[in-house]
């Protein structure tokens, strides 16, 4: 969909104009490779991890101002993370929840303070907004889930979270 390239490629441009370097998974497809080719265009760094098993599946992206290859996705998402300031989650599927899930529960348990935002492109993300409103309504998790995550609608409004 052509909102959500354009939203990529805002948000790479703007992390390189902003001087924010980018730490995402290493791949050169989908929207998040569309974020490193933006932000590599624009002069940014760009920091990617990539598992063994998917490198010689996909091909990593290796002309990147580093580049690390994992044993395991949970060590690629660790490495991710703690290499990170703040996490941005982008229109996705399993992939892009599981890493949301993930740093959230992280974050939920107090093993870091980063602050994790949600570009709701398009209102992309709006289901899930509402299912994490379900599961604290339904008493599952307290209101502070939902203070962990900062809900934008532009990479403009996602810069400006990041930059603050």
């Amino acid at each position: 969909m052509p909102a959500y390239t354009e939203a990529a490629e805002g948000l790479g441009r703007g992390l390189a104009e902003h001087n924010l370097r980018l730490v995402y998974g290493a791949g050169d497809v989908g929207l998040m490779g569309t974020v490193a080719r933006s932000a590599q265009a624009a002069g940014g760094k760009v920091f990617g991890v990539i598992p063994e098993h998917l490198e010689r599946r996909e091909v990593g992206k290796s002309d990147l101002s580093t580049y690390v290859v994992t044993e395991t996705m949970h060590e690629r998402k660790k490495v991710m993370l703690y290499n990170a300031d703040a996490v941005v989650l982008l229109p996705g599927g399993a992939g892009s929840l599981d890493e949301l899930f993930e740093v959230l529960t992280w974050r939920q348990l107090g093993l870091h303070d980063k602050p994790i935002v949600v570009l709701n492109t398009d209102g992309y993300w709006d289901k899930l907004r509402a299912l994490l409103d379900h599961v604290i309504d339904q008493g599952f998790a307290d209101d502070t889930l939902s203070d962990f995550l900062t809900w934008v609608s532009t990479p403009q409004q996602a810069l400006d979270v990041l930059r603050a």
